[in-house]
């Protein structure tokens, strides 16, 4: 078979085998849970697929690793071993180590590494094969040195979920002395340089007597959005070299770097193309719709000769009212074909949970609701981060320890919630937990303390919950590196508001947090106000809008610095004059003679002024980046019905813009 024939399957495999690492990993917190013996066979099953398919594919490094897993769990399955927690810690350890191994292998790197040879020892240890004393000491020969290579890539998305590389290097020089290098050929020229966006990555020494596990801990928080191989230089004086099974395959030299970086990005390209299943039951449906199209074109089809009188008249109309349901309909069967579960990104979270409670020495019960709850692909992607930091907060700094919430009357075990459900053309997501709640008077402080506010007199609850918001905004005493309440709170928001969403807080102090996710169904359609700006036409999302009004001249007030306020329900909003943001010409200035529309984004209330509103309607967004650049303060652009183009406002984009206005 050829190269490409063969890469082609391989993709495929891969894909299959993630799923079947999946369902190894939940069938194992099952169990962890109380679950019966029958999942020990679902486990094996995909095991064994993953070897089989390793093996056939061309992966034989991975066909051996999975080789010793399924070893062990043959073992429990027939009944020569018990299944107990430091097995199931051993093979949630191998799932990981595989899914890193299938990333290596999508990026054209060598599979083997430190990690995995010392899993196998570990496997192979725990069936009592070889000599236990070279098994620890093979262990201690890779897990302490006194010098060590790190060599950290972090992603390019990692700075938006509010992580920062440079307080990891420093928590790194408290372990050893650091000499650390910059690897820029992941740098782009200016002109295409995006500034949220990491382009730079480290190759760290570090001298020090020093365990592999330390050093790992300080990447904790950012698994999975980084690169990163941890490689002894020197092992301890007193611990004898011991050969292992295999030879463990070389770091990449910082040469290559360049080259495992271009596959990376060829990756992660590949990752947002990947392929969608979809039932059979919705394709069926789709060529049906395709079918009752076919007949309604052959039936206008019979008007291109001879005259219509009346009778045709009706016909033609009833024809055309026809073609419009049918475009509709597959218009939703087609975007139906993109909407996905939300169990995909729900079924990351009970692996975390456990591992985080066990760190912090909580009790957490998970529970799971609405997981079918379909949505866009693109949206479904992009909502997992901010999901993430919500849930690590919640058990971090929400949920109480067993003797503080027996101390509150509460259970020893708290209660974290994930729910998701449709509530009109959106999709609601809630992170609520039974803990102890948002500390008004420690927020209150914080944010006197930072020159936030003067004082909290006349606040709502709600109010003083916002300010968790701001950025770098944290009451912890201790930062950890899990979280801190707060701590990139506002980059979870940002990212929420680009997608066209919004972030909603309640919390009682002593009963818990509740944090309130609404999303847009799909980011391919949206509803939408046109609004004339001169000779220009805008969309302005629907979601977004609060009120339209219009105003006397003299309910607009100028301040100093040249912004303008407005007073609206009890409170006064800056005034953003889409003339002046866009440079549209002939547009209307008078207050009096044109529209405030009234919108809301990243929580901040703010008017449009615009000429005019046309109407509604629903707008396919076209990507503007991808076609031109971008341009802050458009989302994108659509074609209208007489075939001009109309820009897409980014409400968010011009809350920021605003900001930074006031702020200069």
């Amino acid at each position: 078979m050829s190269k490409a024939g063969l890469a082609q399957f391989q993709q495929v495999f891969i894909e299959e085998s993630l799923e079947g690492l999946d369902t190894m990993e939940s069938s194992l917190l099952a169990l962890d849970n109380g679950g019966d013996g029958e999942l020990v066979h679902t486990i094996f099953r995909a095991a064994h697929s993953i070897k089989g398919g390793a093996a056939t594919f061309g992966f034989p490094e991975m066909s051996s690793f999975t080789h010793e897993a399924e070893s062990l769990l043959d073992e429990v399955r027939s009944g020569k071993r018990a299944i107990d927690g430091a097995i199931i810690e051993l093979l949630l350890r191998t799932v990981d180590c595989l899914r890193s191994m299938f990333a290596r292998a999508q990026a054209g790197e060598p599979l083997n590494d430190a990690v995995a040879e010392g899993l196998r020892n570990e496997l192979a240890a725990m069936m009592g094969r070889g000599v236990p004393a070279a098994g620890v000491q093979a262990r201690r020969n890779v897990d302490q040195a006194d010098a060590w290579t790190i060599r950290f890539r972090p992603h390019a998305g990692m700075l938006a979920g509010g992580n920062e590389p440079l307080r990891l290097i420093r928590e790194l020089a408290g372990i050893g002395e650091l000499t650390v290098t910059a690897e820029l050929d992941r740098v782009p020229e200016f002109a295409k340089l995006e500034p949220t966006e990491c382009h730079i990555g480290w190759t760290i020494e570090l001298k020090g007597p020093a365990k592999r596990a330390d050093i790992a801990g300080v990447f904790d928080w950012v698994e999975g959005e980084c690169d990163l191989a941890i490689d002894a230089k020197h092992v301890v004086a007193d611990v004898a070299p011991v050969p292992v099974a295999a030879p463990v395959a070389p770091a990449a030299p910082a040469a290559s770097v360049a080259d495992a970086g271009a596959a990376r990005a060829q990756r992660e390209a590949s990752a947002e193309s990947s392929s969608v299943r979809v039932s059979i039951d919705k394709i069926d449906g789709l060529i049906n719709l395709v079918g009752e199209l076919v007949i309604t074109q052959s039936m206008l089809d019979t008007f291109r000769e001879g005259e219509i009188d009346a009778a045709r008249m009706a016909v033609l109309e009833n024809g055309l009212a026809q073609l419009a349901r049918h475009t509709r309909e597959l218009q939703e069967s087609v975007m139906g074909i993109r909407m996905l579960p939300i169990a995909s990104v729900f079924n990351r979270f009970p692996r975390m949970v456990r591992d985080i409670s066990q760190k912090l020495g909580k009790q957490v019960k998970l529970e799971l609701i609405g997981e079918q709850t379909e949505l866009d692909k693109t949206v479904l992607e992009k909502i997992g981060d901010p999901m993430v930091h919500l849930v690590r907060n919640a058990i971090d700094h929400g949920l109480e320890t067993p003797d503080k919430r027996r101390a509150a009357g509460k259970g020893d075990t708290g209660t974290l919630t994930l729910s998701a459900s449709h509530r009109g053309g959106s999709i609601v997501v809630e992170v609520s937990d039974d803990g102890a709640g948002l500390n008004r008077d420690a927020i209150v402080a914080k944010a006197v303390q930072r020159g936030l506010i003067a004082s909290a007199e006349g606040m709502s609850d709600d109010a003083v919950a916002e300010l968790i918001f701001q950025p770098g905004f944290s009451t912890a005493a201790v930062t950890t590196d899990l979280s801190g309440r707060g701590v990139g709170m506002d980059v979870v928001r940002r990212n929420v508001s680009d997608l066209g969403g919004s972030v909603v807080i309640r919390s009682t102090q002593g009963k818990g947090s509740v944090f309130t996710i609404t999303l847009p169904l799909t980011l391919a359609i949206i509803d939408g106000l046109t609004a004339a700006v001169g000779e220009e036409r805008y969309i302005v999302p629907l979601v977004s809008i609060v009120e339209s009004v219009q105003l006397k001249a003299e309910a607009v007030r100028s301040v100093a610095g040249g912004g303008e306020l407005f007073r609206f329900r009890g409170e006064y909003l800056p005034v953003i004059r889409l003339h002046d943001v866009f440079g549209c010409g002939d547009a209307i200035h008078a207050i009096d003679e044109g529209l405030m529309v009234v919108v809301e984004g990243e929580g901040t209330r703010v008017g449009l002024f615009v000429d005019g509103l046309i109407g509604q309607q629903q707008a396919v967004v076209k990507s503007l980046e991808a076609n031109y650049r971008r341009v802050q303060g458009i989302s994108g652009a659509t074609i209208l019905a007489d075939g001009s183009v109309a820009l897409i406002v980014d409400i968010a984009g011009l809350v920021r813009l605003q900001s930074r206005r006031k702020a200069a």
